[in-house]
């Protein structure tokens, strides 16, 4: 009860902040050329070089819920410079669940959690590689391997390290890790094994994080993204939409990521999960997820951005309309919660007039 108590104090306080800066912010778009309905004037912006600045990428956020579908087109002018109306695939496979030392939250496998979810050491080199199999089946471009902690044993990080080995020798995905906060020298194990991309989330501002976790620090999850890109793999990084932050908070991480030149960037739309601290967090609309989309791809125009866990609980029946910002979603299943069928998946993509790239084959003989 103290962490939500805490993060509703939070949010208060940020809640009051924002009352002065969404006025100010409202002052100046108004007075401006680019005003709360010349999205496209943003967007023309963007794509001749010249970045957003926060009181824009604010102004997305605070607009009226009238403006979705001006925003979303704008935002798809963005997108369809860069990535046309194509959508890569990510297939995600929890392989060590639970039993972690961090208190997030909002994570049903932390130490503060008492969700009933599955526990399990980390999973085989053979199981991995089945999983990697079904990815490839599931039309993923990518596998990505998922496991709780605080960060890899060295005996786990062999087990994905020889994984991660096979898996490159029988198809043609890449392949994403995701262990934790890194020790000297584990990056570079990694990308010896043949991992493609590093993801560790930043999940929400630097002002904010002390609020959804104790165990670890802002600046030791941004040390183990800078870790990753020296040793040579793309960094993966995003976030977590609706843990009680504030408008003011989402903007900043999305400046931080793109300070931080990640390549990839996965969108996170908070699921209360009963026995989590935070059970109780429910305010997100579909429209806010979708301006907070639109502003992420006008903050960060020419970088892979993905829907990633809780699109079918908050999106709902509006998921098809993300597909206008995002150019990746998640197929099958994530952590701990289902997502839809990937036949529902596919067929969102063909209605929307979208194809599936990065289709994964196994290598020519």
């Amino acid at each position: 009860m103290k962490y939500h108590q805490n993060i509703l104090k939070g949010r208060n306080r940020k809640a009051t902040d924002l009352s002065y800066t969404g006025m100010f912010c409202m002052k100046l778009i108004e007075k401006s050329s680019a005003s709360a309905t010349s999205w496209d004037a943003l967007a023309e912006q963007v794509l001749a070089g010249s970045p957003i600045n926060r009181i824009d990428a604010l102004s997305i956020l605070d607009a009226p819920d009238t403006q979705l579908l001006p925003i979303l087109a704008a935002a798809y002018q963005v997108r369809n410079r860069y990535f046309g109306n194509t959508v890569q695939l990510y297939y995600l496979m929890n392989v060590k669940s639970g039993l972690c030392p961090e208190d997030c939250h909002y994570c049903s496998q932390s130490k503060v959690s008492n969700a009933p979810i599955p526990k399990y050491a980390m999973l085989s080199t053979s199981e991995l590689v089945a999983g990697a199999k079904r990815a490839a089946e599931a039309q993923a471009c990518t596998f990505c391997i998922v496991a709780s902690g605080r960060g890899p044993t060295e005996r786990e990080l062999d087990q994905v390290s020889n994984a991660v080995k096979e898996i490159k020798e029988t198809t043609n995905l890449r392949v994403c890790a995701c262990l934790g906060i890194l020790k000297p020298g584990q990056a570079a194990k990694l990308k010896d094994a043949g991992v493609d991309r590093y993801n560790h989330n930043l999940n929400s501002s630097q002002d904010f994080h002390a609020n959804i976790v104790t165990t670890h620090t802002y600046d030791d999850r941004v040390r183990t993204i800078s870790g990753i890109s020296d040793a040579g793999i793309s960094p993966c990084s995003g976030g977590i939409i609706g843990l009680g932050e504030s408008p003011t908070d989402v903007v900043d991480m999305a400046f931080a990521l793109r300070d931080l030149n990640v390549e990839s960037i996965p969108l996170n739309f908070f699921i209360p999960i009963p026995g989590t601290p935070f059970q109780d967090l429910r305010h997100l609309t579909p429209q806010y997820c979708l301006k907070a989309l639109a502003m992420f791809r006008m903050v960060n125009p020419d970088r892979e951005l993905r829907i990633a866990g809780g699109r079918e609980v908050h999106l709902r029946s509006l998921q098809p309309l993300g597909l206008y910002a995002a150019n990746s979603i998640f197929v099958s299943d994530y952590l701990t919660t289902p997502g839809q069928s990937a036949e529902a998946d596919y067929q969102m993509i063909a209605d929307m007039g979208f194809t599936v790239v990065g289709q994964s084959t196994p290598p020519t003989e």
